[in-house]
């Protein structure tokens, strides 16, 4: 039996007593084995948890996965922790820092107007913290693990601050045109469709941005709307005493039509 006090209620300080037990040589072992990698995966999968926790709106959930970030946290600190390297003191105190630095309004003596101005000069002590001296530093610090959709998004927003963007939505829309002109002539061999279909992309979140659309956002409605209309495709062909794979394409067609009509 380890040396652990249980409680009614416990708090942050017990979260770091209970992992360090979990590491400890004589804890457990699936906990020892693991290092940053090896839980990658996990910390992603639970923040899109917490995402999903906020969508529907649902406290209790939330704070359930919120702790589950915050369990993943502890677990890589205490990782390096036991390397010597840093804590979870010196993420708290980096943190702390960071925010005091970017808040001079607050902790300081500058005085702002709005939150545009707030979030402008954010951005400049972002870039003069992590010693950004060009514009394309700026656009090379946006993380490259990001979904693909909210990376392209941020890429954009950031060159846009230098002048380099539409001057509205038309001239984005154009750009989607001419990029699914070029992957219509990838498909009949002339181009990389690989390529063509980044650009389509690419083109597509960026004239979102100019409607003040969220691109992954509206991914994330469209695919739930086609799992709907899917759903009632399979319940219309059940009534018929049918499979789905049992029906021709212009049957499953006909069947997406009277499902996307409901809507």
């Amino acid at each position: 039996m380890v040396d652990f006090e249980r409680k009614e209620k416990y708090n942050f300080n017990d979260l770091l007593r209970i992992m360090e037990i979990l590491r400890a040589p004589d804890g457990c072992m699936w906990d020892r084995e693991q290092d940053h990698q090896s839980i990658r995966q996990n910390f992603i999968e639970e923040t899109y948890e917490v995402c999903e926790a906020i969508d529907e709106q649902d406290t209790e959930h939330l704070k359930e996965e919120l702790g589950d970030v915050l369990l993943q946290v502890v677990f890589h600190a205490q990782m390096e922790k036991e390397k010597g390297v840093f804590d979870i003191e010196d993420v708290a105190d980096g943190v702390c820092k960071k925010l005091i630095f970017r808040h001079p309004h607050i902790f300081g003596t500058v005085e702002v107007a709005s939150s545009e101005e707030i979030l402008r000069n954010w951005d400049e002590l972002k870039r003069k913290e992590k010693h950004q001296k060009t514009d394309t530093s700026a656009l090379e610090s946006v993380a490259k693990s990001l979904p693909g959709l909210i990376r392209a998004a941020k890429l954009q927003k950031k060159a846009a601050k230098v002048g380099f963007d539409w001057d509205g939505p038309q001239g984005a829309l154009d750009k989607v045109a001419e990029e699914l002109d070029e992957v219509r002539r990838a498909a009949q061999g002339d181009g990389d469709s690989e390529g063509e279909i980044g650009d389509l992309l690419f083109a597509a979140v960026n004239a979102a941005r100019h409607l003040k659309v969220d691109p992954e956002r509206a991914m994330e409605k469209t695919c739930n709307k086609f799992i709907r209309r899917f759903a009632d495709m399979e319940r219309q062909a059940t009534e018929q005493n049918r499979a789905l794979s049992d029906l021709s394409l212009a049957e499953l067609d006909a069947l997406w039509d009277k499902a996307k009509e409901k809507e």
